[in-house]
């Protein structure tokens, strides 16, 4: 059935919104996908903040253009639905992965991140990622790391010192100035 010019106009308002409010979004192309499957993906995509969507390629491509974004031309060929979020790109990326590596009926064809073009293989990394907490924790050990094994080097040099002067009184030699 075709859409009327107006309503072509308002689903490119509506994309435009959709990519003015998101940081990422990752496109896909999907064949064969049931209800069940999309809706699950849907409820998933919400939990982390974001919004998934069947697209008309000519109006995202319109919409895209407006916000300043140019993707190759594959990635705007056959199906297309698009993940959107202003939260949790990784997450985004990995919601829609996992259904893939799933189901075998959605793959990530690229995607967009702080207007920066990535490839399906990019987003497919990006969604391999732990998640953020585990990351800052493991960025917290790295800068930590450095710290403490210069505080234990300061530490045993004066635990050394001690020692040595120690040593010294207990031997009962006393130390005197240089007398010259």
């Amino acid at each position: 059935m075709a859409i009327s010019k107006e309503r072509k106009l308002e689903l490119v308002e509506q994309y435009k919104e959709w990519l003015e409010e998101s940081s990422g979004i990752v496109l896909t192309s999907f064949s064969g996908i049931t209800v069940k499957e999309l809706e699950g993906l849907r409820r998933n995509i919400r939990e982390i903040g974001g919004e998934f969507h069947v697209v008309k390629n000519t109006l995202i491509e319109l919409a895209l253009k407006d916000a300043g974004i140019t993707l190759p031309n594959e990635i705007l060929q056959g199906t297309t639905a698009i993940g959107f979020t202003s939260e949790d790109i990784p997450g985004l990326a990995k919601a829609i992965s996992e259904l893939a590596r799933e189901s075998g009926s959605i793959d990530i064809k690229g995607g967009v991140v702080e207007k920066v073009v990535y490839n399906g293989n990019q987003m497919k990394s990006l969604a391999d990622l732990p998640p953020l907490p585990i990351l800052q924790a493991k960025l917290l050990s790295m800068i930590q790391t450095p710290a403490s094994r210069v505080a234990m080097v300061l530490a045993g040099s004066v635990r050394q010192l001690i020692n040595v002067t120690k040593a010294y009184a207990d031997t009962g030699i006393a130390i005197a100035p240089n007398s010259a």
